[in-house]
């Protein structure tokens, strides 16, 4: 697909919905075809079928290629482009921090070996495949900062190294706690070299290989999916987060736990990171989000100071004028 770019888990998902929900409503129709009328129809057909979230992910790809026509001058405009196009609207989600004394709960519950992982997300915000792809040399102690420089992810049952999502790699704050975990954690469990392709399916000609901080007792690279049946889901049921796994269930039949996934770590990070009064551009930063509003928009409601410290500084600013105003020297002085 022409102008598709990307990591070979992205490419993968751009293709599924081409594929699945785009070809088999719009593949008849040509190109210049594709008006606004069909788009309507096609969006009351995806809002039937999909959550708004999934159905603007198919739009965002859809609108994607068309935009990618206008270029090519094989269409004069894009036609998702139209007032009349009007996309699902997303529910007004916010993301949930866990309480810390839950979060200290589940950090303890977990077996010691992959204790770090919690320590990663809790403490510094990195995303589940990230943690799995730390490098012992990627931590900094000098600067008091980790190198996020990979994650490992899965593609069609396979694991890759590949760049942290969207491409981008960054640096974050690693507090002292989580260095001094860090220590702790390489001496129980030393780290191992572990050899993957590189960049997806597409380069695993290109090998590369890391001393990765946290693998599995066997010194191999950690699956996200055996992960969170094996190590992270019992530790939510210990943790009383989810009930036990039902009596005679298969070891990966957990009941579902959507707001209670790896990630809820780093919106809990995010939220103590926040509260604390740091800044948003800072935790932008930190959290490798492209724009300071991507964060503001997921997690200013973790701001309980928001608007609170600007007033006060007025008011302090007005009320030390309103003292000299009234003093002895004041245009409204019985002296003046």
């Amino acid at each position: 697909m022409p102008g598709v770019r990307g990591e070979a888990k992205t490419r993968k998902s751009i293709d599924e919905r081409i594929r699945l929900h785009t070809i088999p409503h719009l593949g008849d129709v040509s190109l210049n075809e594709v008006s606004a009328a069909e788009l309507r129809a096609y969006i009351v057909k995806l809002e039937s079928s999909c959550s708004p979230q999934y159905a603007r992910s198919i739009l965002s790809t859809l609108s994607s290629v068309l935009e990618t026509a206008v270029d090519d001058k094989r269409l004069a405009r894009n036609p998702m482009r139209s007032k009349s196009v009007r996309w699902p609207k997303l529910p007004d989600e916010r993301r949930e921090a866990w309480p810390e004394a839950l979060a200290r709960r589940v950090r303890d519950e977990i077996s010691q070996r992959h204790r770090i992982a919690v320590i990663l997300g809790l403490g510094c915000g990195l995303r589940q495949g990230e943690v799995f792809g730390l490098s012992v040399e990627d931590v900094d102690d000098a600067r008091g900062v980790l190198h996020v420089r990979r994650q490992v992810q899965i593609v069609n049952g396979r694991k890759y190294f590949t760049l942290p999502k969207g491409g981008k790699t960054r640096v974050a704050d690693m507090p002292r706690s989580v260095a001094g975990e860090l220590v702790k954690h390489a001496r129980a469990y030393p780290s191992g070299k572990v050899e993957l392709p590189w960049g997806g399916p597409e380069s695993a000609r290109e090998r590369k290989k890391f001393d990765l901080v946290l693998t599995t007792k066997y010194g191999n690279a950690i699956a996200a999916n055996t992960w969170n049946t094996e190590i992270w889901k019992p530790a939510l049921a210990r943790a009383g987060v989810i009930p036990p796994r039902v009596k005679g269930a298969k070891p990966w039949q957990w009941q579902a736990a959507p707001k209670d996934g790896f990630h809820v770590l780093r919106h809990t990070y995010a939220s103590l990171v926040l509260e604390a009064g740091e800044s948003v551009v800072t935790l932008a930063k930190w959290l490798g989000h492209s724009s300071p509003t991507i964060t503001l928009d997921h997690y200013a409601h973790f701001m309980p100071e928001a608007g609170k410290k600007g007033r006060r500084a007025i008011d302090s600013l007005l009320g030390e004028r309103a003292e000299e105003s009234s003093g002895p020297n004041s245009p409204d002085s019985p002296q003046a």
